[in-house]
């Protein structure tokens, strides 16, 4: 698990111009099929929210590492993030007396 996340719609990541997802990675639901319970990807919207990682890596779920809908981190990218997204990892200090 990444030690920073943040949550976007998906409308607003599909803004960038070399957006390409990876939508078959996206998370499983159950659905159910004549009489019987199946997990299928669900189907992803501009309503839905995925989490942009200290790594600029973009998952369907709080894990980095799985369920990874877009990576490919480019100068581009590293762009939109910092100036469409506003993303910014913040700096957390420490609170223990030393």
């Amino acid at each position: 698990m990444s030690t920073y996340c943040k949550a976007y719609s998906l409308a607003k990541l599909r803004q960038f111009p070399n957006w390409l997802e990876k939508s078959e990675n996206a998370r499983k639901e159950p659905k159910g099929e004549n009489g019987k319970q199946i997990e299928t990807h669900r189907e992803l919207t501009d309503k839905d929210y995925l989490y942009l990682h200290e790594s600029l890596i973009v998952t369907d779920g709080i894990f980095e590492d799985k369920n990874i809908i877009f990576d490919d981190i480019t100068p581009e990218w590293e762009k939109f993030c910092k100036e469409v997204l506003k993303f910014e990892v913040p700096i957390f200090e420490s609170t223990v007396n030393d």
